[in-house]
């Protein structure tokens, strides 16, 4: 099996006065917050947003492991909507001591390169921010952070640093050469 070298990095956000927001993209674009745990729709976002650069972590979750997750307190969704059809999402994950991870972030690719997801990050690190308004007895957040890596798309890293996050941590490590999963089997070359 081949291995290849991925760097992975880490940044984060301190306050909340770090977020510099995007513009929100013209025409009929909303974010929602999708507030029943259901582990088909995020595995559906999950499969369609990540399926053409590896995200693999996943997908070998069973139903009841992705229903545990969701219906941990303070997890949430936010899901891009292009005129009602998901375009992509922002999934949060509140740590301990006020500490919020910005898990998954992404777009379906069909809706890349349309000033989407400045505006999805943008909005999505706001609710992570104020996480524990919707959250009684979570921890006031004190810091968002999210990691990416160099098998993410060309301007997550870009997107990231606009947004205000700083890098705060490198890792380099070498990883099994897998097979590009996709949305469902052969949706893309392997």
């Amino acid at each position: 099996m081949t291995n290849i070298a991925v760097t992975t990095w880490s940044l984060e956000q301190t306050a909340p006065t770090d977020l510099l927001p995007a513009a929100a993209p013209e025409g009929d674009v909303r974010i929602v917050r999708s507030e029943v745990p259901s582990p088909e729709f995020s595995r559906f976002l999950y499969a369609s947003v990540g399926g053409d650069i590896r995200w693999t972590d996943r997908l070998g979750w069973s139903y009841a492991r992705w229903q545990e997750h969701l219906e941990r307190p303070g997890v949430e969704t936010w899901v891009a909507l292009d005129r009602g059809t998901p375009a992509g999402y922002v999934e949060l994950t509140p740590g301990d001591d006020g500490v919020v991870e910005i898990e998954y972030f992404g777009l379906i690719p069909a809706f890349r390169g349309r000033r989407i997801g400045g505006h999805l990050l943008s909005y999505g690190t706001a609710r992570a921010w104020d996480l524990a308004e919707r959250w009684p007895g979570l921890a006031a957040t004190k810091r968002v952070w999210l990691h990416t890596c160099s098998k993410d798309g060309e301007h997550a890293m870009d997107n990231y640093q606009r947004r205000g996050f700083r890098l705060f941590d490198t890792k380099v490590e070498e990883e099994a050469v897998v097979a590009t999963p996709g949305p469902w089997p052969g949706a893309f070359p392997a």
